[in-house]
């Protein structure tokens, strides 16, 4: 489990024909509906043109439905399954998006080192080296509630490797809320074991308003809210074609376990579905009151 790095740190409801919510976390206090609180959208990986098409559709109508405070999405699968580009982005931002967060395929598209330093929401994994082009953490504000965004990479079976994402996050939020920068903070655990997302969601309790996980797109169905009032979910899925393999075409993904000879693995189109996680917070206490999956079908 990276001991180096963990040493010392250890409801379905259908609202239309369109999209559901299912109830999967614990709410502290399930009466509380004071408008104080407010309302984040995290949109798990986008993948390929079925996502981004997706979440163009659905985003505006989402916002004013769930009366959304903070969009943020991942968009590291955006460009056809791999990497991201500017024009994606510009695109994703325009529709409706607050922020966008980036994982291990973050260079994955030609000359996207180029263009990221431009997009002032766009921030790439906080744990790479520091010449590593792009914005290492986002700072959003709504009503005067400023809250601080990064992602940071696990380090267990992730192919890309990033410095320690306790280290490196604890870090970060000594430059951010700890120097009164922000008020709260996001945390995006992109990483491929479970473990690894749990040890940073209990780390990290009390201390963020939600540590929530993607990577697998495969969403786990663990939303709580910690005893410490930190919203946290394994991981929050994908936002692409369901009907594949991890959003891929289904034939050619089996076709490689069985004979283990290389072929293209394209984006399938089945299925669309946005997922994510809704987290409503406590902007006075910066506590999470309730964590949601969110699916949402074409």
């Amino acid at each position: 489990m990276g001991q180096d790095c963990l040493r010392g740190a250890i409801r379905e409801a259908h609202r239309s024909a369109v999209w559901q919510v299912r109830f999967c976390g614990c709410a502290r206090g399930a009466a509380f509906q004071s408008a104080a609180v407010l309302k984040l959208l995290f949109i798990g990986d986008i993948v390929g043109r079925p996502g981004r098409e997706i979440v163009v559709a659905k985003v505006a109508t989402l916002r004013a439905e769930l009366g959304l405070d903070f969009v943020i999405a991942n968009g590291e699968n955006s460009a056809a399954g791999s990497g991201i580009t500017g024009s994606i982005a510009r695109s994703l931002l325009e529709a409706g998006v607050d922020a966008i967060t980036l994982g291990d395929h973050v260079w994955d598209q030609r000359g996207w080192e180029g263009e990221i330093g431009g997009l002032p929401r766009v921030c790439r994994p906080a744990n790479l080296p520091a010449a590593c082009p792009g914005r290492d953490h986002l700072i959003l504000e709504k009503n005067g509630y400023r809250l601080a965004v990064f992602t940071v990479l696990g380090r267990n079976f992730v192919g890309m490797k990033g410095e320690c994402p306790f280290l490196c996050s604890d870090a970060l939020l000594a430059r951010t809320v700890g120097a009164g920068l922000a008020d709260g903070a996001f945390i995006e655990i992109h990483a491929e074991a479970t473990s690894e997302k749990q040890a940073m969601g209990w780390y990290f309790d009390g201390r963020a308003v939600a540590v929530l996980g993607t990577h697998t797109h495969v969403p786990t169905a663990d939303g709580a809210v910690l005893p410490k009032g930190t919203a946290f979910m394994c991981d929050v899925g994908m936002t692409g074609p369901y009907a594949s393999v991890l959003g891929r075409e289904i034939a050619p993904v089996l076709g490689r376990f069985l004979d283990g000879m290389p072929r293209r693995f394209d984006v399938a189109e089945g299925d669309v579905r946005l997922s994510g996680a809704v987290v409503e917070f406590d902007p006075t206490q910066g506590r999470a009151v309730r964590c949601e999956l969110l699916t949402v079908r074409t």
